[in-house]
């Protein structure tokens, strides 16, 4: 069995405005992967891709082993991707929607959709286009973890969901990486959310992947501190150091480091007048401001 759920090499997708990639990313088995950027960043289109909604320029994707387009079936019969973008209108009502989608899956278990249907707050006799925008998000969400795929795959999830709603798909989240078989990736600007289930970690900005590994790994690997604004023509062009504020008496940098650790900085005869850890959605901001 790999270790790997999902690997990313290379890949590349150009657009008249905008350059994805190359990038790589992984995804281990038994993980919660938060995929992070701004808008426009590329990942949804990664995701896109993953899933042959679009031709990809450069690169391989494997999933679960499979290259994602010559193995496209096999893929999809063991991945399931929820996304806003999902509209099940033509199916009338709840009901029918299920009965057509566990069509395809030979791993369905109605007992774990009535379930989820009932946590959720969603009925059988509901009629799709009747549904509210977190209702239908909630009906989607119903769909692919009923049939206990071995990676899920969810793009902002969690929009229109109450607190409730959250804490419910979390728990379940979670039950699907238990047995460390399974993994979920999602991508979501809820960087708070996040960082309670997530334990792996990817960033992404204008295209590129800007860090990428093990949760915990990554928030430790930076520091924020304050230097005197003296000393910082000397350090702010070193490598792995990111300006976040200046004044005239006090500057503020984010430190890689694997690149630059605090400690050079104190052997090299600064004073710091201040450092600190980040939270990961402190350490997504900072890193996004360069």
């Amino acid at each position: 069995m790999a270790d790997n759920v999902l690997e990313i090499r290379g890949l590349r997708k150009s657009f008249k405005s905008f350059t994805l990639g190359p990038i790589d990313l992984t995804v281990p088995r038994g993980a919660v992967y938060g995929f992070v950027g701004p808008n426009g960043a590329g990942k949804t289109t990664t995701l896109d891709l993953i899933f042959g909604l679009g031709l990809k320029d450069a690169g391989s994707i494997s999933v679960l082993g499979f290259d994602h387009q010559r193995d496209e079936r096999a893929m999809k019969q063991r991945a399931a991707y929820v996304s806003p973008e999902l509209n099940y209108s033509p199916w009338a009502r709840v009901r029918k929607v299920v009965n057509f989608v566990k069509g395809f899956y030979p791993s369905w278990d109605d007992r774990y959709c009535e379930q989820l249907l009932s946590d959720f707050e969603v009925r059988f006799d509901d009629r799709v286009n009747t549904l509210s925008f977190g209702s239908r998000i909630k009906l989607s969400l119903v769909l692919a973890l009923a049939w206990r795929p071995a990676l899920l795959i969810l793009d902002e999830p969690t929009t229109g969901l109450d607190a409730i709603s959250k804490k419910q798909l979390f728990t379940e989240i979670l039950a699907a990486v238990r047995d460390e078989t399974r993994a979920v990736l999602i991508s979501s600007h809820a960087i708070t959310d996040l960082e309670r289930i997530a334990d792996h970690v990817g960033l992404i900005k204008q295209g590129r992947m800007v860090v990428e590994g093990a949760t915990d790994e990554v928030v430790d690997r930076y520091r924020l501190v304050d230097i005197a604004s003296e000393h910082a023509p000397s350090v702010e062009k070193e490598p792995g150091v990111i300006v976040q504020h200046r004044d005239r008496d006090r500057w503020r940098l984010l430190l890689d480091q694997r690149v630059i650790p605090v400690e050079r900085l104190r052997a090299g005869g600064l004073s710091l007048l201040a450092e600190s850890t980040l939270s990961l959605e402190e350490l997504v901001v900072a890193l996004g401001r360069h």
